[in-house]
């Protein structure tokens, strides 16, 4: 299926390893131009050569978007270099243990801050270049704000947010053409994972006992399968699809743990 991505710019947010990288390697196949956006200039580099190497297209830019002032200079500078945006996809932050119990003011708003405020941000300041293009902005998920999981109080309350906001823009941005979807995400193998799996003191154990319970396969969700949705949702094949919470999760969240 041609996804008529060819030479359409979308900016990935958290994009130099893990769920972004994936989707900048998809998106990348596809034929498209994605924008690396992420802290540490030597992974976006490695990444977006890797790619340049197969003969794609790939640019990226530094921004730390905790600090609100990148958010806003990212949009900038992608504006200054294609003029054009024809997609957006949050996916930065991190499960950061922020608790009710262990956590703070403090520690729950910087949470806030690495996992949703600059999802609001890069949208707002992205929204006049969304209009000229009646792009899409696909916004990444956690099972954590349906499921609860317990000591992630600020990670939770962000991924709430996340749902909200990706219903509330649907509707706001119905009159532009924009739509606006989320992938939610349950049970992921990408680096950060594998640093938590690793903490325990039997981590094959440990991952045998979650992916048993996901329903479908017995696995864990590969990177590439929420890419491909991303980048399906992205595309004018899924062009009367807004508002949408879909989970690429194996079944995790919906479906009776009795069957696994």
């Amino acid at each position: 299926m041609n996804l008529n991505l060819k030479d359409k710019i979308f900016l990935v947010s958290g994009a130099a390893k893990g769920i972004g990288a994936a989707i900048v390697r998809t998106l990348a196949a596809e034929q498209a131009l994605p924008i690396v956006i992420g802290r540490n200039e030597q992974d976006n580099l490695k990444l977006v050569n890797e790619l340049k190497e197969q003969g794609l297209k790939a640019d990226h830019i530094v921004a730390e978007l905790t600090n609100p002032a990148d958010c806003k200079r990212v949009i900038e500078e992608a504006l200054s270099r294609y003029e054009t945006i024809d997609g957006l996809i949050n996916n930065a932050g991190v499960n950061d243990g922020v608790g009710l119990d262990s956590g703070d003011y403090e520690a729950f708003m910087h949470s806030l801050h690495k996992n949703v405020v600059h999802y609001y941000l890069l949208a707002h300041h992205a929204l006049p270049a969304l209009k000229k293009s009646k792009g899409a902005i696909v916004n990444i998920g956690s099972k954590t704000a349906e499921t609860g999981q317990g000591g992630t109080s600020g990670y939770a309350a962000a991924n709430g947010g996340r749902n909200a906001l990706t219903r509330e823009w649907a509707v706001e941005l119905l009159p532009f053409g924009i739509r606006v979807n989320a992938v939610i995400v349950a049970e992921a193998w990408t680096p950060l994972y594998q640093t938590w799996i690793s903490t325990f003191d039997q981590p094959e154990e440990k991952l045998k006992s979650i992916t048993s319970k996901i329903p479908l396969e017995n696995r864990m969700t590969k990177t590439e399968e929420i890419a491909d949705m991303v980048a399906f949702l992205l595309s004018d094949r899924s062009s009367h699809t807004t508002g949408q919470l879909i989970h690429v999760d194996g079944g995790y969240v919906h479906l009776d743990r009795a069957i696994s």
